[in-house]
């Protein structure tokens, strides 16, 4: 493992990602010891007869191809042994919170990344970064009981990368001077940031690694691709990454969804997608009120029953928390979705998220939408339902 040094060279940062392994799953086994060293799916209601997908699943469910994001039944048919758990979110979010205040103790430049993932700055700590990290994975499993893995880097981009190299509990610790050697040789899929398309754009192009990305000129990857992405391709190819960590816990965005039983046809089954879509409007709203929080932009998902998902937000300049204007919101953008595939799951999120006593009402006349509270009762969103089918028409 090459290190790099504390505080004897202030030019670099020294930045890790600590990754919880496998979290769901590891919550599940620890108050289900027995499933030990079994295929443990984690999904939905925990039944693979019914609508679902995996969230997560252990090590020896993932030998049998069983990943995130992948539907319960598909999972039962790779591996007919696995042991399906449904999800525990309130359990989930509780030893979250354990693990990260346990790490505090260590430093409070923390980015919080989510329930199983953060950031921390560890330029200014004098223990050596592998010290550092056996420190990281001790509070955590004294808080816990569960492994982590750590990547510690000059940058988020690296950390994030090393991070995944060893699971799970271990440690990788990347240099300046490891990048060639450690990550060009690595797909280009590693990079985070890289998605299935573009990671399949650059297979067609005849790119599969890392370091073929970052022997390309940047001029090709900006013909290629867009300016601004080719440039950050070049850049993140050679580990170069100088985003800081985001201390602001404030949250970004609160979101609802539902997957259906069985798939919805977009006209027969209109009135009960319309009411799904009513119900998490409201869902969120509360979500939003009990939090304190009021957003700006409404977006809504789509999943079709090809599994092709598609969302559509709009922005208002009237931060809001009320279920009945995000509803409204919500079907303005339903009605810019091609409604032509049987539905699989509908989703409705309220992002750039601020402070309700931060928040204040403009003027309606210029196009926001007020933060009054108006009656959220099903009804109303009936000639919504009927302007989008008008629309779809």
């Amino acid at each position: 493992m090459a290190d790099q040094p504390g505080r004897a060279q202030h030019t670099l940062r020294r930045i890790a990602h600590l990754d919880m392994d496998a979290f769901y799953a590891s919550v599940e086994l620890l108050r289900r010891p027995e499933l030990k060293g079994l295929p443990v799916a984690i999904g939905g209601r925990g039944d693979p007869t019914r609508r679902g997908v995996v969230t997560t699943a252990t090590y020896e469910a993932r030998a049998f191809g069983i990943h995130s994001g992948m539907a319960l039944s598909v999972a039962a048919r790779l591996c007919p042994q696995c042991i399906f758990l449904p999800v525990d979110f309130d359990r989930y979010r509780e030893v979250s919170r354990a693990f990260k205040q346990a790490i505090r103790q260590l430093t409070p430049a923390i980015e919080d990344r989510g329930i199983d993932e953060v950031y921390l700055d560890l330029t200014d700590l004098e223990e050596d970064s592998l010290a550092l990290a056996l420190r990281l994975q001790r509070c955590v499993s004294d808080a816990t009981g569960l492994t982590c893995s750590i990547g510690i880097g000059s940058n988020k981009l690296i950390a994030k990368i090393a991070s995944d190299l060893n699971k799970p509990a271990g440690i990788s610790l990347i240099g300046p001077q490891d990048v060639a050697p450690r990550l060009w040789p690595l797909p280009a899929r590693k990079i985070p940031g890289i998605g299935p398309k573009a990671d399949s754009r650059l297979k067609a192009l005849g790119i599969e690694t890392i370091g073929q990305l970052a022997a390309c000129d940047p001029n090709w990857l900006c013909e290629q691709f867009s300016e601004r992405y080719g440039r950050w391709l070049h850049r993140a190819a050679h580990g170069l990454d100088d985003r800081p960590l985001d201390l602001d816990p404030e949250p970004r965005s609160r979101s609802r969804e539902t997957t259906f039983q069985q798939d919805l046809h977009p006209v027969r089954d209109w009135q009960t997608i319309a009411q799904t879509i009513a119900a998490l409007a409201k869902q969120v709203g509360d979500d939003l009120r009990q939090r304190g929080y009021r957003g700006r932009t409404v977006g809504i998902k789509l999943r079709f029953a090809d599994f092709k998902t598609v969302t559509r937000d709009r922005t208002v300049s009237v931060a809001l928390d009320d279920g009945a204007a995000i509803r409204r919101l919500a079907f303005e953008c339903l009605a810019r979705i091609d409604m032509k595939r049987p539905v699989r799951l509908v989703g409705v999120r309220v992002g750039e998220l601020s402070p309700a006593s931060a928040s204040s009402a403009t003027d309606p006349a210029h196009g926001a939408v007020q933060s009054v509270r108006v009656g959220d009762s099903l009804p109303l969103f009936v000639d919504e339902a009927q302007t989008v089918q008008h629309r779809q028409a």
